[in-house]
Parts: structure tokens; sequence; C-alpha cells
């Protein structure tokens, strides 16, 4: 089984959180989550998240605490996922490149309007649960209920 380490920023303005709209070799439609992707060999996860944040939305962010972890089973495509969630200060607009094949889009999205936003379960829920009760730190799932293939690896 493949383990892919993701790092991911909660960037908060107003009541809004910024997220991104990725796509995905395997999926018709971008799927929307927090910015952040795939840690490289030989980076930190804060390095990882920082650099994400200025690939997909062209901001300079600062790792300000660990929010969560959640981790999730593909069995389908063999990937065991573990997810590092940081809470993130940044200032400036946020932009999207118009030649990223991978990240379409960005929005603030009110936090009562993140449920119906992030379709992919293994997002939605750990996000969710950690900013109704911060205390809840770690989030697991035997069954991701999706398959991901990276536009670099199709």
């Amino acid at each position: 089984m493949t383990r892919v380490h993701l790092a991911h920023g909660i960037l908060e303005r107003d009541g809004r959180l910024l997220l991104v709209a990725s796509r995905y070799a395997n999926h018709p439609e971008p799927l929307w989550n927090l910015p952040g992707g795939r840690q490289r060999d030989g980076e930190l996860l804060e390095e990882t998240v920082r650099r994400e944040f200025v690939e997909e939305v062209g901001l300079h962010a600062e790792v300000i605490s660990l929010r969560y972890v959640a981790e999730s089973y593909d069995r389908l495509g063999g990937v065991h996922f573990a997810s590092f969630v940081f809470g993130m200060v940044a200032t400036g607009t946020p932009a999207t490149r118009s030649n990223d094949a991978h990240v379409v889009g960005h929005e603030w999205v009110p936090i009562d309007e993140l449920r119906q936003k992030l379709s992919v379960r293994v997002v939605r829920e750990p996000l969710l649960a950690h900013l109704v009760d911060p205390r809840k730190r770690y989030f697991g799932f035997q069954d991701a209920g999706i398959t991901i293939e990276f536009l670099d690896e199709a």
C-alpha cells in the first residue's frame, strides 16, 4: 500500500474559509478542498502547506498551529492517506493561476455553507467536526469512499 502525506491549511476571514477547486484525472468535475497537497521528499509538512498556498492561491501563508489529523484508506487504489491540517495566517488577495491544470478556482466559503460545498466525506466531516469542537483533533476512516488519481500520475 502506498502512503501519501497531505498538508492542508485553514485560512479564515470574516467567518469564511478559503477553499480551492481541484481537478483529478478520474473525476469529471473539480472537487473542493482546503488549500494544500502532497508532501514532497525531503519536505517538512509545514513547508508543504506553505508551498501549496503559494502554488494554489498565490499567498505567502504562515503556520500558526496544527489543527487536526485525518487519515483514510483507499483500498481500491491501494493508498493510505494521512492529512495534517494547519491553522494559517496570510494577508493579501488569493489568485488562481490561469494555466494551472490542477487548481481551477478558489472561493471564500461561509462556514455554514461548507457542508454543501465539500462533497468528499473524508474532507468534509473532519473539518466540520473540528470547527464545532476544536478539541477533536484526530479522525480516521477505514474506507475513504473515494479514489483519487492525481493528474501527474494519470
